[in-house]
C-alpha cells in the first residue's frame, strides 16, 4: 500500500529525478528516520544515480521494487532539488509528509540487484563493480537499520 501513496504522492518528482539522473552528477543516499541513528548512514550513491534506469528495469525483471520508488522528501531536500533545478516550486509549497520504508523492503531490492549483479558481472559494463560496491553499502545500512527497528527512504542529491 506505501507504494501505491507514494507513487501518487510523489509522481512529478520521480520523473524529474530519474531525467535528472541521467544527465547530471547526481547521487542517491539513504536518510534513516530520527536526528542521529547511531551508526555511520553514508553510502556514494553516484554509480547507482549513474545506472538508475537499468538498475530499474533490472528491478522489475527480478520482481522487486525498483530504488526510486523507496524516495521520499522533505521541506529541507525539496529546498535543495529546487535550488538545484529540479522539480516544481509549485507542488513544493503543498509537500506532503515524508514517506518512510521499512528497512526490510529496501534490503529485498538491494540484496536480488547484489545477487544478479555478482553473477552477471557484465550486465552493466565497466559500471557493474562500482554499482555493486555501492549496493553492498547500501545493504549494510538498511541491515543496521532494520536490526535497530527503524525506517528509512532515498533522497537525491546534485553536485
Amino acid at each position: 500500500m506505501i507504494h501505491r501513496m507514494h507513487a501518487v504522492e510523489f509522481p512529478c518528482v520521480i520523473g524529474t529525478i530519474s531525467t535528472r539522473l541521467r544527465s547530471m552528477a547526481a547521487s542517491m543516499y539513504i536518510v534513516v528516520e530520527g536526528e542521529d541513528p547511531g551508526f555511520d548512514i553514508f553510502v556514494n550513491g553516484q554509480a547507482l544515480a549513474r545506472n538508475e534506469d537499468a538498475l530499474e528495469r533490472l528491478a522489475e525483471r527480478l520482481n522487486v521494487r525498483p530504488l526510486l520508488e523507496f524516495f521520499s522528501a522533505d521541506e529541507n531536500s525539496m529546498a535543495l532539488l529546487l535550488e538545484q533545478g529540479a522539480g516544481d516550486p509549485d507542488w513544493a509549497r503543498n509537500l506532503p509528509q515524508p514517506q518512510w520504508f521499512g528497512a526490510t523492503d529496501g534490503l529485498l531490492t538491494a540484496c536480488a540487484l547484489i545477487s544478479f549483479l555478482a553473477v552477471n558481472s557484465a550486465a552493466l559494463g565497466s559500471e557493474t563493480q562500482p554499482v555493486l560496491s555501492e549496493l553492498r553499502e547500501y545493504e549494510k545500512v538498511l541491515r543496521k537499520t532494520a536490526q535497530r527497528g527503524l525506517r528509512w527512504h532515498l533522497a537525491v542529491s546534485w553536485r
